[in-house]
């Protein structure tokens, strides 16, 4: 039997494991780079069952040599809202290489075609894995509508947090971020933002996901302002709601990411990480051989150690 190294998951721990070469239907990625997500540790801590190699942040090179990224969504193509381009709110559900099906911490992946993101000239591979966290930020920023002259506070300085900053330097000069550790503080003032945000804000964006980082938020946002829930709340929330509604706040919720007319979110990511080389340096803290993924997942779950985003190279 032809086999890969790949990392699988088992009773909440990881470990690497030969694995038969994936066959079927879709295109072969020999796979470059892999993240470690921060969904990945809250479904291992969590006991979520994943019997299939983990990655759902990976990019590599098609076998004629293309360099991709992967977005992971596959969804049905064919309910209303894939046909106006919100696969990610696919009807007949969502499905998640790296989650639903064997995903990218591996020497190979297979994938749909349509999963495929080329990548512009000047991406770094081992870069590229972060292509899939800047799309959740891309999706987020365009829900929340932002202005140039909007000012901007983001509570959580993990990947999602930065990324989110990446993105809205983009649009807004007035960007303030409030981070926990040192590393987070560090990188988020590389990339252009303030640090412990004061005053009030015309958006705020939660990317740290508990009823502390909510009640946060909220007491930054302005009356009238929007506030974009732009983590993953795995434990459930506990909303300030008599502050949002005296203050009108606006609440949006954000769902990975998706097509905005012609362009997918991914796409868009892409671009972006082309032009500013400086997010994947400021947030990609740790790179480990794929033989590592055990020390990896120890790293990724200890901020204090200085980790932000911590990637396998196979």
């Amino acid at each position: 039997m032809q086999s890969v190294k790949a990392v699988r998951s088992e009773q909440g721990r990881v470990f690497v494991a030969n694995v038969e070469v994936p066959r079927g239907e879709g295109v072969r990625v020999k796979v470059v780079s892999s993240g470690i997500c921060g969904s990945d540790l809250h479904m291992l801590s969590a006991g979520f069952p994943m019997p299939f190699t983990m990655g759902h942040e990976s990019a590599g090179t098609t076998p004629d040599g293309t360099p991709v990224a992967i977005e992971p969504i596959v969804a049905c193509g064919h309910c209303a809202p894939c046909v106006r381009g919100a696969y990610n709110l696919c009807e007949r559900g969502v499905h998640f290489v790296g989650i639903n099906s064997d995903g990218g911490m591996a020497e190979e992946v297979l994938v749909p075609a349509r999963c495929l993101v080329p990548l512009p000239a000047g991406i770094p591979l081992q870069n590229a894995c972060l292509n899939e966290p800047i799309a959740v930020a891309v999706h987020g920023v365009a829900r929340a509508g932002i202005r140039s002259g909007d000012r901007i506070a983001i509570v959580g300085g993990g990947t999602i947090g930065l990324c989110a900053l990446a993105v809205v330097k983009e649009i807004a000069s007035t960007v303030s971020l409030n981070a926990r550790h040192d590393a987070q503080r560090a990188a988020a003032e590389r990339l252009g933002a303030t640090l412990d945000a004061q005053g009030s804000f015309d958006v705020v964006i939660d990317c740290a996901g508990t009823s502390q980082s909510i009640a946060e938020a909220v007491g930054l946002c302005r009356p009238g302002a929007t506030l974009l829930l732009l983590a993953t709340y795995w434990e459930g929330l506990t909303l300030p709601a008599f502050e949002v509604s005296m203050k009108e706040l606006r609440i949006l919720g954000s769902n990975a990411y998706c097509r905005h007319g012609a362009a997918r979110d991914v796409e868009i990511a892409a671009a972006l990480m082309a032009r500013n080389p400086l997010i994947a340096a400021s947030i990609i803290s740790h790179r480990l051989p794929l033989e590592g993924a055990v020390e990896a997942f120890r790293l990724a779950g200890d901020r204090k150690s200085g980790a932000i985003k911590v990637t396998l190279l196979p």
